[in-house]
């Protein structure tokens, strides 16, 4: 049974010029401005107060900009970690977990913390209109929206790399509502986002948005929301790999209205983030010290990506420049960015299962070892209150306990597609 909810109350803001605004529906971007910057949402409540568990990621609702509660949503769980923390000599790392793990009271079937995106940008929705969400993804976000749409029948297509489709298993199968293309194999995630970009130019079709849409931000901030709520302070370093770098932005605002909160501390967590071997423009434009990215052949970045164990991390065209992206948030947070090689993660992973006892995706693996890293660099004190955001973990232990089912493409575009063809064909998939 679905509890009762009411809408959550807030305004838009932007980050750019301070203005504040009504959310009309699905705005992305403050309307009459020029400077390329984020939203926020600004909630009346500025104290958190937990819902409970039976409202899932819906706990968090007082922080969510959603009108209404979906089913089937888990909170992320925060405990504090004995086995990692034994091997690293940390005294006080806490681990925020997403994924499946029943005996941590966690059973998010898609295995990832993209479920408590798609659980807030789909709430965002009122539920009435029948138009079309797009949402471009390298694997597990379009395995988490797909889940979320179909369980709770809302039009949705994904746009995937046909490299990457191997990430779109479920344990039961998706409702027709749910649409698939793919960018020819070959392509990566920027070829899906301009692949969605394309769709979203029909008019019975909206796009995601992104970084810019607040409903995935702070749904991705719950992991912060879950960490500080059950520690009861703010933590010192905050440890989590990126793509997009959305995750870690999101995390930023969450600490921030902590903040305003005002009890749980003072503190800026340092945002320690991490990008995987051979590919890491986001580590090259912050070594720089650049705001904007620095230029790249877009041929060597994708055999950089077919490099890369955590196929996710492989977002060409990150929200960093834009005001309040990453590169703000590692400024504000006196933050440093990362670099794990394949070997140092799947060291990372099988230390992980052995010490904590649960298998993690290739991306969690690397933030582990970039933990592992910063210890050994004496950069991380032993006694420094350490968050590892475990960003996917128990797919493997969920793959042997569930028979599997594969979403198939309905289409596979080339990289560099006829755009009149692209339209014409997704005319009649819906």
């Amino acid at each position: 049974m679905t509890p009762s909810f009411s809408k959550t109350n807030y305004r838009l803001q932007s980050v750019s010029s301070g203005k504040m605004f009504e959310d009309t529906g699905w705005l992305l971007d403050a309307p009459n401005e020029d400077i390329p910057g984020l939203i926020r949402a600004v909630y009346e409540n500025k104290q958190l107060h937990l819902k409970g568990p039976d409202f899932g990621i819906y706990t968090f609702a007082d922080w969510l900009p959603v009108q209404r509660i979906l089913k089937g949503s888990y909170a992320p769980v925060t405990y504090k970690s004995k086995g990692l923390a034994r091997v690293l000599g940390l005294k006080n790392l806490w681990i925020t977990f997403s994924g499946y793990w029943p005996e941590k009271g966690i059973e998010m079937s898609t295995c990832s913390f993209k479920e408590t995106e798609a659980y807030s940008v789909c709430a965002r929705m009122d539920g009435k209109s029948q138009q079309v969400l797009v949402v471009a993804s390298a694997g597990n976000t379009a395995r988490a929206f797909a889940r979320v749409c179909s369980d709770n029948n809302i039009p949705l297509l994904l746009c995937v790399p046909e490299d990457n489709l191997d990430a779109l298993w479920f344990n039961t199968p998706i409702a027709d509502c749910v649409k698939l293309i793919a960018s020819r194999s070959g392509g990566d995630y920027f070829d899906a986002i301009h692949l969605s970009s394309l769709a979203c130019r029909l008019a019975h079709v909206y796009p995601e948005g992104g970084a810019k849409n607040v409903a995935r931000r702070d749904g991705m901030g719950t992991t912060v929301l879950s960490a500080v709520t059950t520690i009861g302070k703010i933590p010192d370093y905050y440890f989590q790999s990126v793509g997009s770098g959305t995750g870690a932005i999101a995390a930023w605002e969450a600490n921030l209205r902590f903040l305003e909160d005002g009890r749980f501390g003072r503190r800026k967590m340092k945002l320690m983030v991490s990008q995987n071997f051979p590919f890491h423009p986001i580590y090259d434009a912050w070594q720089a010290r650049s705001r904007e990215m620095l230029p790249f052949d877009n041929r060597i970045a994708r055999k950089q990506v077919e490099e890369i164990d955590a196929k996710v991390l492989s977002n060409r065209k990150p929200p960093y420049a834009l005001v309040g992206g990453l590169y703000d948030a590692l400024t504000d947070t006196g933050g440093e960015v990362m670099i794990v090689h394949n070997k140092e993660g799947r060291l990372a992973a099988k230390l992980f299962l052995e010490s904590e006892g649960i298998d993690i995706h290739p991306a969690a693996a690397v933030a582990t070892a970039s933990l592992m890293d910063a210890v050994k660099a004496g950069t991380v004190a032993g006694d420094a209150l350490v968050l590892l955001n475990i960003t996917g973990g128990g797919e493997q232990r969920f793959k042997r306990e569930n028979k599997l089912h594969y979403l198939e493409p309905s289409l596979v575009f080339d990289i560099d597609p006829d755009e009149e063809e692209v339209y014409k064909k997704l005319e009649g998939l819906f």
